[in-house]
């Protein structure tokens, strides 16, 4: 870019040296840093300035700059937030991606930064801000949209702005209620759980009901009757008016036009990155989004003349003013302005300098920590070589060797041999942590197999994946790709010339080829590059001398004499894997070990004699790239890809199919609410995507693929989220699970609250019996097994009784049931669970079976209750007054006497672990530096309770890793509370 002097914004100075958010608020022309307090504050009459920076992998740090602007914001204003970002990203080295950001139009990346929602205010700086804590409170109606990245709309408080196509929530001073329209989409209905969790939080101090309201369905009960009072009684609501909110700008092919002095050219050629000049200025139009790409020698004036021109398009073509725009500069585009080409070359420049600027980052601040730099390199690789999540170890491991259409299975002593020619499938069946059974099945293609037992191979592992219902994760892995995880299973894996299947022996015959296999007399040259077991690299090479390098260990394999011939630069691990490969191929025979530079006779003339060789480290250029997680459409056979930012396992939608892809692997994770055909298409949307990505991102066509359904996600899938494991037994659409973990699934919600949330008779009694279910999960621990074997019971019980209601639709028409039987199947269940509950409460004199025997009748119970639920409609007709004390039984005004209510959704949960325990494991001491207690830590405490290591730091020092005293971050609610402890690797 030009050294063109420019102008200094005080605002400005200092910003962007560190990872976060910073924020700037338009006032009299001019940007005004705002209190952290006021993030996520927006005000309708203002534009605001937002800086988000993002260090990645490799240290660089990463920059995209949004202006917001108030649907009553001045022209002036607006005009005021565009050139300031400019200047903005002038002084970060004019490399930031720049959007601009209508209010109601947010892209979801600017959305991501402010989860799960913002919620624009009237007013604004320039006519004065009311305080919200001196107003009293006001009743709001809000409309939600969006499966992920949720819009949140104040609309007026009337009948009429309610419809039956959107959710709506309705914020009283004593009550939120959630009004589901009946068309509305299952996915809103539950991030609108998330705003209602947020509104509860930031307006009603985290003490508020919640109440859902199903359109359509007058069942009664007291909170539909409440709703529909305060819109002054019930009456049929009109169908959805076109707004222009619903609006959805259509994307068309994209047009690139130059811009040269502010006036655009069409340029009427093929899209190819070569076209795009680093002199110039370009615009994009894809209809929905208009692109800005600015070469990297562009002067700033050109940069505003180009802003301005773009501007000046939008009114000139008639589009709403609420089009998003957005700049990249040359080196740092953005996934979705590649794709709008036909292809998109990598480029290392970018990815180079992104590595070098981290280089610098981390030498300074090593110098400033008084480490000895001097040796530091741009070739010195990483110190700390992090070992990634592998597979539990003790299981049961097959494979087998595909053999025309048959697989054959290897014998024990065979298990680690692969041949390049032929192909194998692996199961690897294990238990987890929480004992639950996992598996892992793979299929291994070589390199030189032919086409007939690659297709063969997968047929077979899909069977076998289909014959295990879809409970392993299942993996594509080809020769030269294989993943940590599936080395790790083989100690060692060795991959040979060759291959025994009949379908290669077969090819090399016809194609008069000399058969290289890999024989147990014969001669063979094996290399050794790896130094653990997750990467322990084994690989035939050809047997002559050329084919050795000073920075590996090699076997030598002559007939029945065997050397280990290990070079100058190798590691002391690389030598211990070279002894161990040996004794893998010939068990019992000598070894004869020699360093380069002292072979024999012998040793050379078995190779061909001695040649030259490298004695030159070849090191490969590893990208460094975040993970990134995708939803997906095909249009006309194409794929196409949306990226959502700043994703969590709250994305991972259980109807939906996803993609994540982490550059050394790719992920198709399916929900279970996704149909089985469409299951088994997993690899056809993988492959698809695969290709996609090799075009424009530069990963490797043979990258890892893995099928993923939900429940069944292995480790290194869930490494990339901050898990929650207790989600999985839970049954339901993404709806009924959003309000299981929201209200009723977390440790944090006490047992009374379970009473206190009523919807529909059946959807509470399905919440209800999930919140049980969680409830007896974490009761007292038994000394003995009785109660593990209770607890056990109760949760097949339960299981088994959710799900039949889980299954497809629930049928309106269903048969009355006779009888007041219901309604003795309620009272049995909750003098069961009464007993069971105020059994745990009080003292542990009382022996462990009597509280597990009294659990288990309470699932009995429970389990009764569903069944009869299931044979009679939930909601047709009015209640009886039998049917009316029930309810009244199930949501009393106040928590039963015996049961304490339970205050740590906001509070602090003391560690399981005692102090006494800490103290005895750790010489007295209960007090930890911040080095020790992180999860990476190199020398870790032990005898602590991991899930909250933050309670083991001084109090000095929790100030300095949090920015807040204990008091303080306790204060907060759990979520904020969990992601903080994440960022600090105190997780």
């Amino acid at each position: 870019m030009s050294n063109a002097k420019v102008v200094l914004e005080p605002a400005f100075q200092g910003v962007g040296h560190k990872p976060g958010t910073e924020i700037w608020r338009i006032e009299d022309f001019k940007p005004v840093p705002l209190p952290k307090s006021d993030y996520g504050k927006f005000y309708c009459g203002d534009s605001y300035i937002v800086l988000q920076t993002t260090c990645n992998k490799g240290g660089a740090y990463l920059l995209d700059i949004h202006f917001w602007i108030g649907k009553d914001s001045s022209q002036d204003e607006a005009g005021t937030a565009a050139i300031k970002t400019i200047e903005l990203d002038t002084m970060l080295g004019g490399r930031a991606v720049q959007h601009r950001e209508p209010q109601g139009y947010e892209s979801d990346k600017f959305l991501s930064y402010f989860k799960p929602c913002i919620i624009p205010m009237e007013g604004g700086f320039a006519s004065g801000f009311k305080k919200p804590e001196e107003e009293k409170f006001e009743t709001r109606l809000y409309i939600c949209k969006g499966k992920r990245a949720i819009r949140v709309k104040e609309v007026p408080f009337s009948r009429s702005s309610l419809n039956h196509d959107d959710v709506f929530i309705l914020d009283t001073e004593k009550k939120i209620y959630q009004f589901n329209g009946a068309n509305s989409n299952i996915q809103e209905r539950a991030k609108a759980l998330e705003v209602i969790q947020h509104l509860k939080e930031k307006y009603h101090d985290g003490v508020c009901n919640v109440a859902i309201v199903d359109d359509g369905k007058l069942q009664a009960e007291s909170d539909s009757g409440e709703f529909w009072v305060l819109f002054g009684g019930f009456a049929p609501i009109g169908k959805k008016a076109v707004s222009d909110d619903d609006v959805v700008l259509e994307t068309t092919a994209p047009k690139l036009y130059s811009i040269n002095n502010g006036q655009l050219k069409l340029e009427d050629i093929v899209l190819t990155k070569s076209i795009l000049e680093n002199t110039k200025c370009f615009l994009l139009d894809c209809g929905a989004e208009l692109f800005v790409w600015v070469g990297r020698v562009t002067q700033v004036e050109d940069r505003k003349t180009a802003s301005a021109a773009v501007e000046k398009f939008i009114i000139k073509e008639n589009r709403p003013k609420t089009t998003r725009i957005t700049q990249v500069i040359q080196g740092y585009e953005n996934h979705t302005f590649k794709s709008k080409f036909e292809s998109w070359p990598a480029s290392s420049t970018a990815g180079n300098s992104n590595t070098e600027e981290g280089r610098i980052k981390v030498t300074a601040l090593l110098k400033q920590k008084g480490v000895d730099v001097k040796g530091i390199s741009k070739s010195s690789a990483p110190v700390n070589d992090e070992v990634p999540p592998l597979l539990d170890g003790g299981g049961k491991l097959e494979v087998w060797c595909i053999n025309g259409s048959a697989k054959t299975a290897l014998p024990k002593e065979e298990l680690g041999k692969f041949y390049s020619g032929d192909c194998y499938i692996v199961l690897y069946t294990y238990h987890s942590g929480d004992k639950k059974e996992e598996f892992y099945l793979t299929y291994w293609i070589g390199k030189h197999s032919v086409r007939e037992d690659q297709e063969m191979v997968f047929q077979i592992a899909n069977t076998l994946w289909n014959s295990m219902k879809g409970r392993p994760v299942l993996g594509r892995i080809y020769q030269g790709k294989e993943p940590p995880q599936f080395v790790a299973l083989f100690q060692p894996m060795v991959i040979l010339k060759g291959g025994i299947s009949s379908g290669y022996k077969k090819f090399v015959e016809e194609k008069g080829q000399k058969d290289e296999t890999y024989c147990a007399d014969g001669i063979a040259l094996i290399r050794v590059s790896g130094t653990s077991v997750h990467n322990n690299k084994t690989l035939q090479v050809d047997a002559v001398s050329t084919s050795l390098s000073s920075t590996d260990c090699f076997i030598l394999q002559s007939k029945n004499v065997m050397f280990t011939w290990i070079g100058n630069s190798s590691s002391y691990e690389q030598q211990q894997w070279a002894g161990k490969v040996a004794e893998f191929l010939k068990p019992g025979v000598a070894v004869k070990h020699c360093k380069e530079g002292t072979e024999s006779s012998t040793f050379w003339s078995a190779i061909g004699g001695k040649q030259n060789y490298t004695s030159k480290n070849v090191s490969t250029d590893v990208a460094i790239r975040e993970p990134h997680l995708y939803t997906f459409s095909l249009r006309n056979g194409k794929l196409e890809v949306t990226e959502v930012f700043n994703f969590s396992q709250d994305d991972l939608l259980t109807e939906d199919t996803m993609i994540l892809d982490t550059h050394s692997e790719v992920f198709v994770w399916m929900g279970q609410g996704v149909e089985t055909k469409e299951k088994q298409k997993a690899f056809e949307i993988g492959e698809k995507y695969v290709e996609h990505a090799v075009a424009f991102e530069g990963i490797s066509p043979d990258v890892p693929l893995y099928k993923v359904i939900e429940g069944n996600e292995p480790c290194f899938f869930r490494t990339y989220f901050s898990w929650d494991s207790t989600r999985s037994v839970i049954h339901g659409n993404s709806f009924e699970k959003k309000l299981s973990v929201l209200f009723g699934m977390r440790s944090e919600v006490s047992p009374h609250f379970f009473f206190n949330l009523r919807s529909n008779s059946h959807c509470f009694l399905s919440f209800f019996i999930h919140a049980t279910l969680n409830y007896l999960q974490g009761g007292p621990k038994s000394s003995g097994d009785g109660g593990p074997t209770q607890r056990a019971s109760a949760l097949a019980a339960l299981s088994s009784a959710l799900n039949p209601s889980s299954q497809g639709k629930q049928s309106d028409e269903r048969p009355p049931s006779s009888g007041d039987g219901g309604h003795t199947q309620r009272a049995s269940a909750m003098a069961a669970l009464s007993s069971s509950i105020n059994t745990s409460s009080k003292s542990q004199t009382q022996s462990h079976s009597g509280q597990g025997s009294q659990r288990a009748a309470a699932v009995a119970a429970l389990s009764n209750v569903l069944t009869a639920e299931g044979s009679h409609s939930p909601h047709h007709g009015r209640g009886s007054p039998t049917a009316d004390a029930a309810k009244t039984e199930l949501a009393p005004a106040s928590p039963p006497p015996e049961i304490e209510p339970d205050a740590t959704e906001t509070g602090r949960t003391e560690p399981d672990v005692s102090q006494e325990q800490t103290a005895n494991e750790n010489g007295g001491q209960t007090i930890f530096s911040y080095e020790r207690l992180i999860s990476k830590s190199t020398d870790p405490v032990s005898g602590i309770d991991y899930k909250r290591r933050e309670t083991y730091l001084a109090d000095s020092e929790f100030q300095t890793v949090f920015g807040m005293t204990k008091e303080e971050f306790y204060e907060q609610p759990r979520w904020k509370q969990e992601l903080q402890k994440k960022k600090a690797d105190l997780f």
